[in-house]
């Protein structure tokens, strides 16, 4: 009979801290159940000691090498994710991205303001601290969501004087490589690394990188702020608490919105964006925030840490699988040509963009919920259909299921949103916790060195 422990206790015969174990059941090292509450994990005593024999893990089943990092961030699982223990499915249906980000860096969401209380302020989720949703109090947007998140006058002109000397054409994800240096140069005060300083260079380099980007279409405006006058919340958020529909507002969603789309942003698009950004916001330590996290292991200031993670998110395999989906859904026409594009892909030998995840091995949450909400937001667009086919097709032959980076591309086109835009999407989104890793790392305060095995000659005589 199987003898079932707590985290304690596995943690504890294996000589690790509890946050060690949820890094070994995400890669498939330890498995666990969970109560019928939900809430505690519990550990096969069997599998715990027979780890412990062994020892510590040090190359996956898949041939990776094996760093383990503890972090209080984000926990994945092979169905789900949460930030901080909050579902972060959960927090894209009923937060801003700005409130999510908070939580990350700080450990709490926001609380919301009189008469902010959202969707969600009570019902599920809507316990103490520890269960699977925001708690009471403070669920939903906060009441001036995004309404201080601005970059200064001079690091705004800066980011787009430089982003303005590249070609005609240059991609988002790379203007904006050119954009976090130039808001860098601005900020005399970026090497003060203490908490409340990096939180507030972050809400200025998020709003920086999001404003210094060239407007997606005139007609949007400087990115797409607008007023009480317009009859749409300052804030982007409506009276009920979710994002308002539009170009209007000013939260990072909707400024976004209007600097990506080709053309008037539609109606009820920046819920849909706002969702986006919350679900790619961290994802634990992926390529790119293992990079951004080892940069600030060595007290590189917030600029920095994020110049590092948009340059490891640009590979195919990470964030920049988004624009080869974006490319892959170009290439039909109608829905009928998804044979064509996908076996034209695997006839070259090249992995379907945007398909398949080391984790989600049945699919991918955050590309179920993101796929759903386009789905709701613009049923009978025609790029939807074709995506809906190059899915099914997919499936037919086996393949794995569609990513999060499928889901932007499909966002993107869905949309009308400009070439590369999903890549933009993902790294605007990702910025939030890249920096919240690296505010783990300034607190922890011991560089990240790993060593290599050497395997070249013995001696060069």
């Amino acid at each position: 009979m199987t003898e079932w422990i707590g985290a304690a206790e596995a943690a504890q015969r294996l000589g690790i801290k509890q946050a060690s174990l949820y890094a070994y059941v995400s890669r498939g090292v330890l498995s666990r159940r969970r109560e019928a509450d939900g809430r505690a994990s519990m550990f096969d005593a069997g599998e715990v000691d027979e780890l412990a024999r062994k020892g510590r893990p040090r190359r996956s089943g898949g041939g990776l090498a094996e760093l383990v990092i503890e972090s209080a961030l984000t926990e994945i699982t092979s169905t789900t994710q949460r930030y901080r223990g909050h579902d972060a499915t959960d927090l894209a249906l009923r937060c801003s991205f700005e409130d999510v980000a908070m939580l990350l860096w700080t450990g709490s969401l926001p609380a919301a303001g009189p008469g902010a209380g959202g969707p969600g302020a009570e019902g599920p989720g809507a316990g103490g601290p520890g269960e699977e949703g925001p708690g009471a109090g403070t669920a939903g947007p906060a009441a001036a969501s995004g309404s201080d998140w601005q970059a200064t006058a001079a690091a705004l002109a800066a980011g787009r004087a430089a982003q303005a000397a590249l070609p005609a054409g240059t991609l988002p994800l790379e203007r904006l490589q050119v954009i976090v240096p130039a808001l860098a140069a601005t900020d005399q005060f970026r090497l003060h690394l203490d908490l409340a300083a990096v939180v507030q260079a972050g809400k200025a380099l998020v709003a920086g990188m999001t404003d210094a980007l060239p407007d997606g279409w005139t007609g949007n405006g400087a990115g797409g702020a607008g007023s009480a006058a317009d009859g749409w919340p300052a804030d982007g958020w409506s009276a009920d608490g979710r994002p308002a529909d539009g170009a209007h507002g000013t939260g990072v969603a909707a400024r976004l919105a209007a600097k990506l789309c080709a053309g008037p942003v539609p109606a009820g698009l920046v819920r849909v964006l706002n969702a986006a950004l919350v679900l790619v916001a961290d994802h634990e330590l992926a390529a790119s925030t293992l990079a951004a996290r080892v940069a600030a292991s060595m007290r590189a200031d917030p600029y920095a840490v994020v110049a590092t993670g948009l340059g490891a998110m640009g590979g195919a395999l990470h964030g920049g699988a988004a624009l080869g989906a974006e490319l892959m859904l170009g290439s039909a026409r109608v829905p009928a040509d998804a044979p064509r594009v996908v076996g034209d892909v695997l006839r070259r030998g090249e992995r379907l963009p945007g398909f398949g995840h080391f984790v989600y091995k049945d699919g991918d949450p955050r590309a179920n919920l993101l796929l759903r909400l386009i789905t709701e937001f613009a049923p009978d667009a025609p790029q939807l259909a074709i995506a809906l086919a190059v899915t099914k097709d997919a499936r037919r032959r086996a393949l794995p299921e569609p990513n999060i980076e499928f889901a932007l591309a499909v966002l993107a086109g869905v949309a009308g949103m400009i070439r590369g835009a999903g890549e933009a999407i993902f790294a605007t989104g990702r910025t939030a916790g890249w920096l919240a890793h690296a505010l783990e790392e300034y607190e922890r305060n011991i560089p990240i060195r790993p060593r290599s095995v050497y395997t070249g000659p013995v001696s060069a005589t």
